[in-house]
């Protein structure tokens, strides 16, 4: 084998070196190439996530909104429907209240009169044949019984005294603070009338009170509560009587 010359020596550890370099150069290339691949799996990864994570939010998000508006719904619709039956029954009540039928005092007593529900009941407590006052109670179905805690729709009485003295009796009342009571004049029948609102006396009852003058007599018309101002206004508008 001939002797290598020098020249290729130094060729052959030339073209060595730039081999190595190469090497090198493209290790270092691929390695550079495998970080940046892994930091867009990582980047990509964390978009991925991210977005993952705004699904879910959202997603929760509109569960909770789906199930508060399908909760307000359930609730208008429940609220709606009582609201209808409420007025189904009431205008179902009124119109038993049809025909209305007349209540009739006794005759000496100036037959006083009005009309007032057929679903109502009466009960006439003292009928004045023999003289004393004139007692009636009036209530939805039936009457319920007579006393200073009860609630009835109407309870009527004439009593024997003059309109005068029954007013100074309850203006008494007023004034020594038995009654938290306010007086107002209107006119029932024809004639002028003292009407009483607040708490009836002797008693913890909220209703309203209208007396006024029969002959030489005080007639007094009397509902234990609010609860039925519409049909006692309804029913003063029809009093009758012979003066």
């Amino acid at each position: 084998m001939p002797p290598v010359q020098p020249n290729m020596q130094a060729n052959m550890h030339a073209e060595t070196s730039m081999q190595r370099a190469e090497a090198t150069l493209k290790a270092k290339a691929n390695k550079k190439s495998s970080f940046i691949k892994t930091v867009v799996i990582v980047m990509l990864s964390l978009v991925a996530l991210t977005f993952i994570g705004l699904f879910i939010w959202v997603l929760i998000e509109y569960n909770d909104i789906s199930d508060d508006v399908n909760g307000k719904i359930t609730l208008a619709v429940a609220a709606a429907t009582a609201e209808q039956q409420e007025k189904d029954e009431k205008e179902f009540a009124e119109r038993e209240k049809n025909p209305y039928l007349e209540f009739a005092g006794p005759a000496d007593y100036g037959e006083l009169s009005f009309k007032y529900p057929r679903t109502w009941s009466v009960y006439v407590e003292k009928d004045a044949r023999n003289g004393g006052e004139f007692k009636a109670y009036l209530n939805p179905i039936q009457v319920d019984p007579i006393s200073n805690e009860n609630i009835n729709a109407l309870r009527v009485t004439i009593r024997t005294e003059s309109f005068e003295s029954v007013v100074d009796e309850y203006q008494r009342i007023i004034d020594w603070g038995y009654s938290n009571l306010s007086v107002e004049t209107i006119t029932v029948g024809g004639v002028v009338a003292n009407k009483y609102s607040g708490t009836i006396p002797n008693s913890e009852l909220n209703g309203y009170i209208i007396i006024f003058k029969i002959r030489d007599k005080a007639a007094i018309l009397q509902t234990d509560s609010v609860l039925f101002e519409e049909d006692f206004n309804r029913l003063l508008e029809t009093v009758h009587f012979n003066a």
